[in-house]
């Protein structure tokens, strides 16, 4: 692969070429992606939600012939208006859970883009004004998942609503059919027929709204769940990431792509140059922002991109101290994974090995297939 860079953070170097900017010293000089720069919120913008408000007509006067025929369609009138008025408290509460959501969105948005102002300013590693911020944010976005579950409770209570209009429908037509009934009695039926298939359309479009509300807000906290989280890593590391890999554009559709893991027995070296180098040199080596930098601009160029991380042991020193180099090589490949996972990036896209090499220090490289 053309994609390969070097990036020297203190102990995070990266191999270089035309892609990334090259570095010198112990500075790093990486251009803002577009995404950082575009918005200071890491979200898309909270969908709209539908605005539809039922409105029934008031139903005809029915009058009561003194036959079987119109009683019968006095009883059917009756289970009409039963259920138009459990349709009118239906949309009241969903115009209550469009409000409610409408201003958690809101005060979800202002909370990360509070944490992400900060970020970008600049601010301490697990600031604990930032902690507190991103737990009410969590939250909001909790209740708006609820929110997500509620509408789906109102979209089977309708489908329900509409089950039964069609079933007093199907009433409606046999009462045609029966003996006994005078002039009026067919009339009446008829009017009622008008009614209940009006009030079918209505649940109709209230079904449509109601399911495509659910699927936007679906794919919407879901997103931001994985937004979310890249945001607990960025400040963790107390710097400005973006937006979680998962929601880059072109990369959603391949997020499911079969990944084959590695064998046991170590890293084949097959000549490739790695994406990323970092040199555990000393505590607390601050990769994630080169980190997130490297692998999120190879995900622009190929959404299709798969990664290799290799705990890269040195073999300097005695049996004893290979051992140890070993077992914490590999606790940092494994600390790497948990970072690239709360940066959104599925763990079927990223391969965990382990191999040895003369090098001065532990090393996790990160290749890209």
């Amino acid at each position: 692969m053309a994609l390969t860079a070097i990036l020297l953070l203190g102990g995070c170097s990266y191999s270089q070429d035309a892609l990334w900017p090259s570095v010198g010293g112990d500075r790093v000089d990486i251009p803002p992606s577009k995404a950082e720069m575009a918005d200071p919120i890491l979200s898309p913008t909270q969908p709209v939600l539908s605005s539809g408000t039922i409105m029934l007509p008031e139903l005809a006067p029915v009058t009561d012939t003194g036959t079987a025929v119109g009683q019968k369609v006095l009883a059917l009138r009756g289970d009409l208006q039963q259920l138009r008025s459990g349709i009118a408290d239906r949309n009241a509460q969903l115009q209550a859970v469009r409000a409610e959501a409408g201003q958690n969105a809101l005060r979800y948005h202002g909370t990360v883009a509070a944490i992400t102002t900060k970020l970008q300013l600049g601010t301490t590693p697990a600031n604990p004004v930032l902690v507190s911020q991103w737990n009410q944010a969590q939250d909001l976005l909790d209740r708006l998942s609820g929110q997500v579950a509620a509408l789906d409770s109102l979209s089977n209570a309708v489908a329900a609503d509409s089950s039964l209009a069609n079933y007093l429908l199907d009433n409606a037509r046999t009462i045609y059919a029966l003996p006994g009934a005078i002039d009026e009695d067919h009339r009446q039926l008829a009017v009622l027929e008008d009614e209940i298939n009006g009030t079918i359309v209505v649940l109709d479009r209230l079904l449509t709204e109601l399911n495509e509300d659910v699927n936007r807000q679906s794919n919407y906290v879901a997103s931001e769940r994985s937004n979310i989280s890249t945001l607990s890593a960025a400040i963790n590391a107390g710097t400005m990431l973006g937006p979680s890999l998962q929601n880059r554009s072109g990369y959603a559709s391949l997020a499911g792509a079969g990944f084959a893991v590695p064998q046991p027995g170590g890293f084949a070296d097959t000549g490739r140059a790695p994406l990323v180098v970092i040199r555990f040199d000393r505590p607390n080596v601050p990769y994630a922002q080169p980190l997130y930098n490297a692998v999120s601009q190879t995900l622009e160029a190929r959404p299709g991109a798969l990664f290799d991380v290799v705990a890269v042991a040195s073999a300097q020193g005695g049996a004893g101290q290979a051992a140890l180099n070993q077992n914490q090589s590999r606790r940092n490949a494994e600390r790497v994974m948990r970072t690239l996972s709360e940066m959104g990036l599925p763990a079927n896209r990223v391969a965990l090995s382990s191999t040895t090499a003369q090098t001065g220090t532990n090393e996790v490289r990160i290749y890209v297939r």
